[in-house]
């Protein structure tokens, strides 16, 4: 597509954990045009949410909700309901960072044409780009279980503060999936509520730990990676099969794939360029290599 290469910019600000990270082959990569974009919770670390993972991870012990005891214990519900509603205020407030403004420029830019993000804070779309595909859903909506209406966390969000109104607690930690960590003392007070137009449960748009991805959700990636020249993974270890079958699949097809995270991944071997880097200072060092006048404006809101 013609854009212009600034050399220079291959090496600048960059550091992984060997030193000065090279994204050469990346840009390289990517300057062809065809990307299809398949992100993890690594991304969102700079927003200030952490992963399960990855760096922010390693010390943390909180295990996600199982679907299951979701639905059948209403402890359960109650203690992530209450864990949710305090949750729901940090990952509202966060930001894109400069990782999820390269991937939209580098979108705007022709260069990537579909992303499809394991992530579930919608920083992607919040940062500009278009036409999102979310694996695991969005923490943003709320799903009734018997009615199957959908509606704004916000509110949700409404309702939950007009039926604890004097419900506070010491947050010490925020977990990728949009809840906090809680004693249970915390917790007994909290009141959860139905859906306004059934009673029935509700439950985030998003998917649950031992619950299945809608089959439409998961053709529709496949579609989105077969048609791709290049796969390039950001921020995921590719822990689960979930993500990791959309580079098994690119890989069957020929189909390059790159990968950028700190630590290793389950894709590695897959990989024809691995760079082990923080995400944002990377993938801004990208754009301003392949177009240095779009570079400048990603670090402002």
């Amino acid at each position: 597509m013609g854009f212009v290469t600034d050399p220079s910019a291959r090496m600048v600000g960059v550091t992984g954990l060997s030193g000065l990270v090279d994204v050469g082959p990346l840009v390289d990569l990517v300057r062809c045009g065809g990307v299809v974009v398949l992100s993890g919770a690594g991304l969102s670390t700079e927003s200030g949410i952490p992963d399960y993972r990855g760096p922010t991870g390693r010390a943390r012990r909180a295990t996600p909700m199982p679907y299951d005891v979701f639905l059948r214990d209403p402890a359960a519900r109650q203690r992530y309901w209450a864990r949710s509603f305090l949750g729901w205020r940090l990952m509202a407030s966060a930001v894109p960072n400069d990782g999820h403004r390269a991937v939209a420029t580098l979108q705007s830019l022709g260069l990537v044409d579909g992303i499809v993000t394991q992530n579930v804070d919608g920083l992607h779309q919040a940062a500009g780009a278009r036409d999102v595909i979310e694996l695991h859903g969005g923490l943003d909506r709320v799903i009734c279980l018997h009615c199957g209406q959908r509606t704004a966390r916000t509110e949700l969000d409404a309702r939950l503060r007009q039926a604890n109104p004097t419900f506070a607690a010491l947050v010490t930690r925020v977990n990728p999936d949009g809840d906090v960590e809680l004693p249970d003392e915390a917790v007994a007070s909290f009141r959860p509520v139905d859906c306004a137009d059934c009673g029935g449960l509700l439950k985030p748009d998003v998917v649950f730990f031992g619950e299945t991805v809608p089959r439409e959700r998961v053709q529709a990636c496949f579609a989105l990676v077969e048609s791709a020249r290049a796969l390039l993974v950001l921020g995921s270890s590719l822990s689960v099969m979930s993500g990791r079958r959309f580079v098994v699949r690119a890989t069957n097809l020929g189909i390059p794939v790159a990968i950028v995270n700190q630590g290793p991944t389950r894709g590695d071997a897959c990989a024809s360029v691995r760079l082990d880097a923080p995400l944002g200072p990377t993938l801004r060092a990208v754009v301003a290599a392949l177009a240095p006048a779009e570079a400048s404006p990603l670090s402002v809101l």
